[in-house]
Order: C-alpha cells, then structure tokens, then sequence
C-alpha cells in the first residue's frame, strides 16, 4: 500500500506551454494596469483616473448594447424573412460583424487604460481587420494548438460543406443490434 504516491502523468495530462503561461501573463497585464494608473494619477491626479474608467464603463456599456441590438435585428429579421440563421457575416457598419464590437466593449468596460486601447483598436474598422485577420493566421496555423484546446474547437467550427452550409446535427450510432427486452414471468403468489 502507498500513501500520497501520484502515478506519473500520462502525455495527455501534459499542460501545454500557452496553459503554462497565461496565468503570468494575466498577472503581468494586471500589474502593468495598476502601474499606468498610479503613474497617470500622479500626473493628473485621482478624479482623473477615476473619470477615465467611468468613462470606459459607459462607453463599453453603450458599444456592447449597440452591437447586440444590431445582432438581434438581424437574427428577427432572417427570421421574419423565413430564412435560417446564417453563419456570422464580415459585414456591418465596422466590417467586423459583432463580434469585435462585443470585444471591444467587454475591454473598454475593463478597468484599465491597456485594456481601453485594445478596445478602442477593436473598434476602429481597419485595425479590427488586423486583428480578425492575426487571429485566424494564430488559430488556423498547423502545429499551433495541441489537440483538446481553443484551436483545435476553432478548426472544428470552421468545418463545413463544400457548398457552403453548416449542418448542424448529432451524430447517433448503431453499434450493434438492441438488447432484447427483458420480459419477467407474472407474479403469483
């Protein structure tokens, strides 16, 4: 019998190198936050900083609610034209669709003043394109993801028919015949 033995870990429990390090990178984005903030504070003073990040607040509340009114608009509109939901287009007043928009939002609402640049880039049509256009090359480059990750679930989405259209589904297989039901005799007693 062993105690506190643990078996040695098998390859698929081997945490690969963007899981080892995103946990240092979130606590290295935090830390330069807070320092831009007290430096930005020292030079103007706190009701400053405190009227930048509600400022972004409000800011990123409005970009969110714009974005997902127009998304609602279009799914009732489809839908009213008795089409189905269609995959997500590039198009709309930015040329991202909604999703940069929400992005950008979800980072302007973010206390910080990196995370309102980044948002703001989200929001600008040409830096936008820059940014779909990284993150697809990051995501859909072979040998960038390990199987079982964001990559590897965002090449699957992609997947669809030759001609265009996503079929959504289950799969059911019939492996083998069923089981006979089970038929008891009748009780008597």
């Amino acid at each position: 019998m062993t105690f506190g033995a643990t078996p040695p870990p098998s390859p698929q429990q081997h945490r690969s190198r963007a899981r080892r390090f995103v946990p240092l990178g979130v606590a290295a984005w935090m830390v330069l936050e807070i320092w831009l903030l007290t430096m930005v504070a020292g030079a103007t003073g706190g009701l400053t900083v405190f009227l930048l990040l509600v400022a972004g607040v409000i800011a990123g509340g409005a970009v969110i609610k714009r974005a997902g009114r127009r998304a609602w608009r279009n799914l009732t509109g489809t839908l009213q034209a008795g089409g189905a939901p269609a995959e997500p287009q590039e198009s709309g007043s930015s040329g991202t669709g909604n999703t940069l928009p929400m992005i950008g939002g979800l980072l302007l609402i973010l206390p910080g003043l990196l995370s309102d640049v980044l948002g703001l880039l989200c929001l600008f049509p040409p830096t936008g394109r820059l940014i779909l256009r990284g993150a697809d090359k990051l995501l859909t480059r072979p040998g960038s993801y390990a199987p079982g990750t964001f990559g590897d679930a965002y090449q699957q989405a992609r997947m669809h028919r030759p001609d265009g259209k996503v079929v959504q589904g289950e799969v059911i297989r019939d492996d083998g015949p069923p089981a006979a039901r089970r038929q008891d005799p009748p009780l008597t007693g």
